[in-house]
């Protein structure tokens, strides 16, 4: 089984203020886009940045027949949401931007707007994979690439690149235990039976305080001491599959000519104990070639396939 998330950048119909420009654009880019996912085939592919469902839908049919494809009801201002594909059946088990209880809301912008909601909602699925049921759980959370009043993205001065920094880290980070909420529902304290996994773009690295928030206690992580040995916390921890990936892959998007893996894969503990191999972009192929975006998202309107990698995990 290979399971993968991938960021599609932008899947939007053309003629809208954030899609192609021309049918020719939107052509390349499904065609793009098709030609990876049918070469990496996935068993359940998690997919981020789907702006319009009939998009999604000619994508879908650009693959064949035997897709199973599900998207969130939540999009963000832009439209754009969450889904999964998949070549096993599976059922919607939440469909969510709810705070937990007790974390109160955070402030967005200079105003002093804040915000009780996750801005993407967060979509979990169940599938049989050989007869055991296996959840999981797709996330987009508030990006690194800020924006500021008036459609700007460039700040007035270091001030308020500062603020909203700090806007956009504080929603991220109330988003990571949102989503860390919805996991520990599927994990129901049983972690170390139930298959669980949670993948999607976190847009922070591995040891980023919000990407940490996922994972449960410390002490177990791949690579660690700890690994092998069973101990209580494992009914209810998360591991990221980033230390299974080579060190030369270990990238999903190319930030001003900074390569950084914002997209992961977290497994409960007895998936993690089955997988075999991880990596970036397409199997056997070596480090992805990926372009270096940089703060302007419309500079990539009319470009073919994603500036994002997708991750995968191999599980016997």
């Amino acid at each position: 089984m290979l399971v993968a998330t991938w960021n599609l950048e932008n899947l939007y119909r053309p003629g809208g203020p954030s899609g192609p420009k021309d049918e020719a654009a939107y052509e390349a880019k499904l065609a793009a886009l098709a030609a990876v996912i049918t070469e990496l085939d996935p068993t359940l592919l998690a997919v981020q940045e789907v702006g319009d469902t009939e998009a999604l839908r000619d994508l879908v049919d650009l693959l064949g027949s035997g897709w199973s494809v599900a998207t969130s009801r939540l999009p963000d201002s832009r439209g754009i949401r969450v889904g999964f594909l998949g070549r096993v059946p599976f059922e919607v088990l939440a469909d969510t931007n709810a705070f937990p209880p007790k974390l109160a809301p955070v402030q967005v912008d200079d105003s002093g707007l804040e915000i009780s909601v996750a801005g993407r909602g967060f979509l979990a699925v169940e599938a049989d994979i050989g007869g055991m049921p296996l959840r999981a759980a797709v996330a987009h959370l508030k990006s690194k690439l800020l924006s500021y009043p008036n459609g700007r993205f460039q700040p007035h001065d270091e001030g308020e690149r500062a603020r909203f920094g700090a806007y956009a880290l504080y929603r991220r980070t109330a988003e990571a235990t949102a989503l860390r909420a919805l996991a520990d529902d599927l994990l129901a304290d049983e972690g170390r039976t139930r298959d669980v996994m949670v993948l999607g773009d976190l847009n922070d690295e591995v040891q980023a305080a919000t990407t940490q928030i996922l994972l449960g206690p410390p002490g177990s992580e791949i690579g660690t001491p700890g690994y092998d040995h069973d101990d209580k916390g494992d009914a209810t921890r998360l591991w990221d599959v980033a230390p299974l990936i080579p060190a030369g892959q270990r990238y999903s998007r190319i930030n001003s000519g900074r390569r950084e893996l914002i997209d992961h894969v977290l497994l409960s503990h007895r998936l993690v104990h089955r997988a075999t191999e991880a990596g970036t972009g397409l199997p056997g192929t070596g480090a992805p070639a990926l372009p270096s975006v940089g703060p302007d998202p419309e500079a990539r309107r009319d470009a073919p396939g994603s500036d994002h990698a997708p991750v995968w995990v191999r599980i016997d």
